[in-house]
């Protein structure tokens, strides 16, 4: 499945920087019985449906011109937004979130604690630092990148 995602990371790339958009993540995956191609695009200001149009008329043509096949069944495409809980993935993701309420999901629990969300309030090559509530105070806690599993925005509550 991951030369698939290569495959098709190939394909997008051209189109996306002809709308200068931004590429996200690529997920090919099965749920039930079908399988699912997403590509999730973004831009400053965010994207919207006409956006993800272009993008999926443009990119579904590309991907039936590909031979052979590399699509072992058949799938649905979907072109959308990450959403308000944009994956963090990249360095300029950490970079952009520094300031905002974030979800680090961990290899590793710190006291007993595998999920924290707080202010990204710090970011170092090695680690990040949250600004956590626990009931009524808040606390600084640094986690190393190195053990971070997961790292998404959240909305704040």
């Amino acid at each position: 499945m991951s030369s698939i995602v290569e495959t098709v990371t190939e394909i997008v790339h051209p189109i996306l920087n002809k709308f200068q958009f931004e590429l996200v993540e690529i997920e090919y995956v099965k749920e039930g019985k079908n399988y699912f191609l997403r590509v999730f695009i973004d831009k400053p200001g965010g994207i919207d449906i006409e956006d993800t149009a272009l993008v999926s008329e443009e990119l579904s043509v590309k991907l039936d011109e590909i031979t052979p096949d590399p699509f072992p069944e058949a799938y649905f495409l979907e072109v959308s937004s990450p959403g308000a809980e944009r994956p963090l993935k990249k360095e300029s993701d950490y970079e952009q979130a520094v300031g905002e309420y974030i979800n680090i999901s961990l290899y590793q629990a710190i006291d007993g604690v595998k999920v924290f969300e707080g202010d990204l309030v710090k970011l170092s090559a090695e680690s990040l630092t949250l600004n956590i509530r626990i009931k009524t105070r808040e606390k600084e806690i640094e986690i190393e990148r190195k053990n971070i599993a997961k790292a998404r925005r959240a909305i704040k509550f």
